[in-house]
Order: C-alpha cells, then structure tokens, then sequence
C-alpha cells in the first residue's frame, strides 16, 4: 500500500512545501525585528521625557559595569550613563538614515520621472550627473568634504544624499519609462493633460513603490556609513553621542571594559538586521499584491 495520505474526499494530502514550514520562522523574526524596531524608535522620540541622566554630564563612577542597582548598562571612561548615550545615539542614527534616504529619494525621484518625460538633451545632462556622482568613490567624498568642513546633522544628510541620489534616479526612469506607452498614460496625453499632470498624477503613483521597497534597503545603508564616519572621527561632533563614536572610543579598553565597545556594536548590529528584516517583509508583500511571489 502506498504510504501517501489519504483524505476523506480520497484525493492525496499534499506534504507541506518547504517555504510553508519556514513561515512561523519568518512572522517570528519579522515580528521581533518590527518590535524592536518600534521600541528603539519610541525611546529615541520621546528620550527627552523618559527617565534618563543627560547624556552628557557624568551619571555614575567611570567604568562602571551593568548593573541593575546604578546603571543598567554601566558608564564609560567618564562616567556618562551608556542606555543614554544609546538612546540619544539612536535619535541622531534614525534621523540620519531616515533624512538622507528620503531627501535622495525625493530629489533621485524627480530626476528620474523628468529624464524619461522630456528624453533627449535633458536625459543625457542627468545621466552626466549621476555618472559623476557614481564616478566618485562615496566614502572618500564623504571623508573629504567632512575634513575640509565641520559636518553637522545636516551636513551629513545632503552628503549622503547626494551618494545614493543616482540610484534612486535610475530606479524612477526604469519605473517611469515602462508606464509611458500605457494605456492610460496614452489617454491622458490624448485628453490634452499637461506634463506635470502626467508626470506626477498619472506615472508617480506607479513608480512611489518601486522607490520605496529600495528605501528600506538604503536606510541601514546609511546608517552604517554614519557610524563610519563617526568611528573614524569625521562624522557628528562631540558631545553628541553617535554609535559608532561610542564604537571608537570603547576599542582602547575592550581588554578592560569591553561593554563600553560591545554594547552600541550589538544595538548597532542589532538594528541593521531589523531594519533588512522588515525590509524583505515590505518587498514580500508589495511583489505579492503585484502577482510575485
């Protein structure tokens, strides 16, 4: 006898596929990374009002280890509590990866929908520009302008922009370029709508998407570069706490104190991975609504 199953209708039970058993793992892990996620974004937002020493005066002994009775996760070389310098840490990371991103993909974006519109001389001027960009290695344009001037908040954000811009461009005229010979777009040209109706009422809505699910890949991305730049000493200036400044400073003492480096290595890491996480969640979605898979 075959050791198929049988079900009461007396078709075969179909075996559970590979990806429906790897479900559960995935809603898990999606469902911490957004949890996580919302917590460190509610702490950095309401920082201000939460119950916390000041990031910059001294909390507690130097080097004091975690703890639960004085500080929950210790104090570095000059007494500043670490939860938060993490915290406020987290605000600058958030408002960096978020401001950068959206700035490119807004400014990326509208490059891209007025090169496939209008073509000729004009496409060709942007794709100079963006080949430009692109030409540049980013990290040593970032190192560059941040030595020759002193980076602030929004600094870095415009500086990172400006990296990622082209992409985000590219992405717009590949998005808008496959709408232009629709249908719809046909009748609203034949009903006599102007170019900015076309551009932004009829081909925007169908490219925002595409734009977004690489957002949520580009803002770790930025995140990391920022942490670079602090780590290297070029990025948010002191007092304010920055990851990877509190990276840099840690390294000397991990034989000693290796809290001081691992912790906003962990938080760091830790984000990153959410913040993929719930990348691939939005993607899985959006290419499931359009027929992906």
């Amino acid at each position: 006898m075959s050791a198929t199953a049988i079900t009461p209708a007396g078709a075969p039970a179909a075996a559970p596929s590979a990806r429906t058993a790897r479900r559960p793992r995935a809603s898990v892990s999606a469902a911490v990374s957004i949890g996580w996620l919302a917590l460190l974004a509610a702490a950095a937002l309401l920082a201000d009002v939460l119950p916390l020493h000041d990031y910059i005066s001294q909390a507690d002994a130097p080097n004091r280890a975690p703890n639960w009775s004085a500080e929950f996760l210790g104090t570095d070389s000059v007494g500043r509590s670490m939860l938060s310098r993490l915290v406020y840490g987290g605000r600058i990371s958030f408002l960096i990866g978020l401001g950068a991103t959206g700035l490119s993909m807004a400014v990326g974006g509208a490059l891209g929908l007025v090169s496939a519109h209008f073509g000729g001389a004009l496409r060709s001027a942007i794709d100079v520009l963006a080949n430009t960009v692109l030409a540049i290695p980013s990290l040593l344009f970032l190192l560059a302008i941040s030595i020759a001037l002193q980076p602030s908040i929004g600094m870095l954000i415009v500086l990172l922009s400006i990296t990622t811009a082209p992409a985000f461009m590219r992405l717009a005229y590949a998005s808008a370029r496959a709408e232009m010979h629709k249908d719809y777009i046909v009748a609203a040209n034949l009903m006599g709508a102007g170019s900015l109706r076309v551009m932004f009422r009829e081909v925007l809505p169908n490219v925002v998407m595409p734009l977004l699910s690489y957002a949520v890949v580009v803002v770790p991305a930025m995140m990391i570069v920022e942490g670079s730049l602090s780590f290297l000493g070029f990025g948010v200036k002191a007092p304010r706490p920055t990851w990877g400044a509190m990276i840099a400073a840690g390294r000397i003492r991990l034989d000693t104190h290796a809290w001081e480096a691992m912790l906003p290595c962990l938080v760091l890491f830790v984000t990153v991975f959410a913040l993929n996480r719930a990348g691939d969640l939005a993607r899985s979605r959006y290419g499931s609504r359009d027929g992906g898979v």
